[in-house]
């Protein structure tokens, strides 16, 4: 199993056990910086994501996007013997990552205390909706879940309507980044000190570190501020949203200082100084006159675009509000990576997001394949655990290990 050692983490080994988004996100990170990531599958199906997205050839993009460069180990985990399979990697792996529900690792006898005996200085990173401790801990959940909890959800949608949801796996996504994160701390601190350590990373968690002003608002205003939803706007700066312009929709950030290049690109240079908008105290209360005049001056526009170029050429800082298939096309997502196009081996050439960090003196968006559901079962017990071709075939006989083209 060789590595490209250029790599900045080739030296790292990772047994991964998550499904999902959540915990794959986080091992995708480390197996895109060179970590070599074994990812263990349940019999008879593997991860739970390999039945969404099926396009081609029973092939699931949204299991591929997470899992590509990972080795694919499937495994009877109901089985004592299979469980036992699993125990012998972790003699050869820095960090195990799990995102089953609070108390599944240690039921199957794989908890923190029993990886300890396994390897003293071993990392366990446990990631769940909840967290490993509380009254929520056991409580089944998702990403919207947390989100809801959480207080985003509330912040989401029309003043006077129902809440809504966001349109992306925000939540999972970033859990799965800060358990990376905590990993890659947990390894430098047990090369330091000869020590490991557990984990506990949850979405909730993460959500919430996503308030920037709201509960510090609510909190140091002694509850007379009570952040919620506003819509399409912001609540405590103007100019700040959605505004509606020819065919399509523009956000526009022209608040503090840059409320007098928004009037200089409009050609009202007049309502820089006014009394009534010179600043963000006597703009708020108007931000239903203020929204009136940039987007009378936005449909003077034949597009989007037109008014985005006004707008840059002015440094106010602004986006035409794409679509997906938008920004499938765009040059900038295009030329960085940030819409990257793969050949999978089974479903042939599609779009992915790209590696977000980009490395100057690092390879940046690696070829890697997502494996087949059990691709690497011979590969990996094999070479790492000694097993020859007969207890290998006897293993695969007895439903321990299994294959499948998917």
């Amino acid at each position: 199993m060789s590595q490209n050692t250029d790599l900045a983490l080739s030296d790292l080994k990772i047994l991964d056990l998550t499904r999902a988004v959540a915990g794959p996100t986080c091992t995708r990170m480390l197996v895109e910086m060179g970590a070599e990531i074994i990812k263990i599958e349940p019999t008879p199906d593997g991860d739970l994501a390999r039945a969404i997205s099926n396009f081609r050839n029973n092939r699931s993009l949204y299991f591929m996007q997470q899992n590509r460069g990972k080795k694919g180990l499937c495994i009877d985990l109901k089985d004592p013997r299979g469980v036992a399979l699993v125990a012998e990697l972790v003699s050869q792996v820095d960090a195990v990552v799990e995102n089953f529900r609070p108390g599944v690792m240690d039921a199957i006898g794989l908890g923190y205390e029993a990886l300890c005996k396994l390897k003293k200085d071993i990392v366990l990173c446990s990631i769940s909706t909840f967290g490993q401790t509380g009254p929520l801990a056991k409580t089944p959940g998702y990403d919207f879940i947390a989100q809801a909890y959480s207080g985003i959800t509330s912040m989401v949608g029309e003043p006077d309507k129902t809440p809504a949801l966001t349109g992306a796996a925000i939540g999972d996504c970033s859990t799965g980044v800060h358990a990376a994160l905590g990993i890659l701390a947990a390894l430098r601190r047990r090369d330091r000190l000869g020590v490991g350590d557990h984990l506990d990373v949850s979405i909730l968690d993460a959500y919430y570190g996503y308030h920037d002003a709201n509960v510090h608002a609510y909190s140091g205003s002694g509850g007379e501020i009570k952040p919620t939803r506003q819509g399409s706007h912001f609540g405590f700066v103007a100019p700040a949203g959605v505004f509606k312009g020819t065919e399509g929709y523009v956000v526009i950030m022209a608040f503090l200082h840059h409320w007098p290049d928004l009037c200089r690109a409009m050609k009202r240079e007049d309502l820089i100084d006014h009394p009534n908008y010179c600043d963000e105290s006597v703009r708020l209360p108007r931000r239903d006159e203020i929204t009136k005049i940039m987007e009378d001056w936005l449909q003077t526009f034949p597009d989007i675009k037109s008014a985005v170029d006004v707008m840059k050429n002015n440094d106010v800082p602004c986006a035409p509000v794409l679509s997906v298939a938008d920004t499938t096309k765009d040059s900038h997502m295009r030329e960085r990576g940030t819409v990257r196009t793969v050949s999978d081996p089974l479903h042939g050439e599609v779009d992915i997001p790209g590696m977000p960090i980009k490395w100057k003196h690092h390879p940046n968006n690696i070829p890697l394949d997502a494996p087949t559901l059990g691709q690497h079962n011979e590969q990996i017990l094999k070479e790492r655990l000694g097993k020859t071709a007969e207890e290998i075939n006897e293993l695969r006989q007895e439903g321990i290990i299994l294959e499948k083209n998917i």
